[in-house]
């Protein structure tokens, strides 16, 4: 399979940190998972990812604020995976830096 690059998740869930992540190595990428803001923002620093996968509600500030630091350094493609579906959420995520929603 051909190399897509690296990506990095950015999940406080395991279970859900633990599928982003097979199913991003089964469509060819590398991944480091992570599992709080801080730790997020620096494997995307560190490993200079194409795509980052972010959970909104994490341990120590949430994707917002992550995606945010991220963006002061990257342009990676950056994805919200998260279970809430207010509209105000998804504009501040656009605001913040994320691609998708």
């Amino acid at each position: 399979m051909e190399e897509r690059g690296i990506a990095v998740v950015v999940e406080d869930d395991d279970d859900v940190r633990h599928s982003l992540r097979e199913v991003l190595l089964q469509s060819g990428f590398s991944v480091y998972a992570t599992s709080s803001g801080l730790e997020g923002v620096e494997a995307v620093r560190r490993y200079n990812p194409v795509v980052v996968t972010m959970d909104l509600g994490l341990p120590d500030f949430d994707g917002l604020e992550a995606s945010r630091r991220i963006r002061t350094f990257s342009d990676a493609y950056l994805v919200i995976v998260t279970g809430r579906v207010d509209e105000a959420d998804a504009i501040m995520g656009f605001e913040a830096g994320r691609t998708i929603f």
